[in-house]
């Protein structure tokens, strides 16, 4: 199990806070696996530093896709991609 660090921006680190948020859509450019830690560090834009807030999160569930396996790169411009989490009924 490893401790991945990634920076997260402060509407993002609070919807997962307050158990609104429990998807995350990054860039698969980093090694992760299920059962690893994703140490969440709220990070400032506009500042452009760390504000010192930290979450740490275990990786319950991961996907690895290539969207352009799917669609076209003018559809996902046009369109975008959802990354949905859901609960079944």
């Amino acid at each position: 199990m490893a401790t991945i660090r990634k920076k997260i921006w402060p509407n993002w680190f609070n919807l997962i806070k307050k158990g609104r948020k429990n998807v995350e859509f990054r860039l698969a450019d980093f090694k992760l696996k299920e059962g690893d830690i994703l140490l969440l560090e709220e990070w400032d834009a506009k500042r452009k530093k760390y504000t010192g807030k930290t979450m740490k999160t275990r990786v319950k569930k991961l996907l690895k896709k290539n969207p352009f396996d799917f669609y076209t790169a003018k559809d996902i411009k046009k369109y975008g991609c959802y990354v949905i989490g859901f609960e079944i009924l």
